[in-house]
């Protein structure tokens, strides 16, 4: 700092954040909603209403990165992998997961972890691969189900673009590439006050019809809370009247795995060096070649062996995951490659995934991201 200039912090600057802040905008990306069934994403550990001034990004936790995060005075560690991933029943320091669990809260640093819910994001795990290999035309592989709802509601013609654009801001109204999607119905709706209400339109008392539209829209589950609340709002309405309904429909823009295609068709030996160097990997493990040109691509970070079959309908030359058992590899039956490159390494990159989203949230917050190889894999 040079003499005789005072230093002014940005009016957006904040050394120290609440938990719920960092915690509501990775849940706005990575919903707790999108995760598998068995498994134990959100704060493991800490207080939501409690302030930190730095957070730690890793793949997983571990007792050093516990030292790194004492070290570094980073008063929450977010993960990928759960720390607690099954149930404990007792806390004795048994297990490195036990001491590591205590520690943590001995040191008071609080434990998040997003992992499935990321995995399943748009800009989540796989999309970080495709950008690395600089895939294009890119798709979920496998589309969750059960996240989609339908709203119905009733509005007087005159208040319908307001009561519609609000929900539409709330995150309804989304299917594909295309927004503020509808379907509106002309009709009569008809309703009587009692003693006790304050009508915007008719009389107290005496039974009213009034020209309505009946207008029906899709969201993801997750926004239910906040798309209800715009319609309450904007409402004219004393008493709004709407209808939600569970959807069995594929929410296409989230789900395990993506596709995509490379820019160009690529000998198989030569990609199998370019995914080393683009994903810093060392070792590939592989099935037989395929003696084909290779351009459409499948990826899953992880142990995606659950998605090979999925990659065989959309037709993939190659499907990029981790941690394939021996018999699996026989699946393939030359229909594609199965390139393995390894969990840790299909993964590490999800410290920049967070690093990203929380920069571009909360710029002058401290992020640092870990600089311990947790990788429990060795190769000699």
């Amino acid at each position: 700092m040079k003499l005789g200039i005072v230093y002014k912090p940005s009016p957006n600057f904040k050394s120290h954040m609440k938990i719920k802040e960092i915690i509501a905008h990775l849940e706005s990306i990575a919903p707790l909603s999108f995760q598998e069934p068995y498994d134990n994403s959100g704060l493991l550990i800490g207080n939501p209403e409690n302030e930190v001034n730095s957070a730690l990004l890793t793949l997983d936790v571990t007792p050093e990165v516990l030292n790194e995060a004492k070290e570094k005075n980073a008063g929450l560690i977010i993960s990928h992998h759960p720390l607690i991933f099954q149930g404990l029943k007792k806390l004795t320091g048994s297990t490195v997961i036990e001491k590591t669990v205590v520690r943590s809260i001995k040191e008071d640093i609080a434990i998040y972890a997003s992992h499935t819910n990321m995995d399943s994001a748009l800009q989540g795990v796989n999309s970080r691969i495709c950008e690395k290999l600089e895939l294009q035309n890119m798709g979920i592989l496998r589309p969750i189900k059960d996240q989609l709802c339908k709203l119905v509601t009733f509005v007087p013609e005159k208040y319908l673009d307001v009561v519609r654009q609000e929900i539409f801001e709330a995150g309804a109204g989304t299917i594909g590439n295309y927004d503020q999607c509808s379907f509106n119905t002309e009709g009569i709706g008809s309703f009587r006050g009692g003693e006790d209400t304050n009508p915007f339109l008719g009389e107290r008392g005496k039974l009213h019809f009034e020209n309505e539209i009946r207008t029906e829209t899709i969201f993801p589950k997750y926004l239910k809370n906040k798309v209800i609340e715009a319609l309450i709002k904007s409402h004219p309405y004393e008493e709004v009247a709407y209808d939600i309904y569970p959807l069995e429909n594929e929410y296409k823009q989230v789900g395990m795995g993506m596709t995509g295609e490379l820019k160009k068709d690529w000998d198989e030996k030569l990609l199998l060096d370019y995914i080393k160097k683009r994903l810093d990997v060392k070792i590939i493990r592989h099935t037989h070649w395929i003696n084909r040109p290779i351009r459409k691509v499948a990826v899953c970070g992880g142990a995606g062996s659950f998605l090979l079959h999925d990659a065989v309908h959309h037709k993939a030359d190659i499907f990029i995951s981790g941690d394939f058992k021996y018999h699996e590899f026989f699946e393939a039956e030359g229909k594609l490659l199965i390139a393995d490159i390894g969990h840790y390494e299909s993964e590490h990159h999800v410290k920049e995934i967070f690093s990203d989203l929380l920069k571009e949230k909360f710029p002058n917050f401290a992020l640092q991201i870990s600089e311990v190889n947790t990788n429990p894999v060795n190769f000699y």
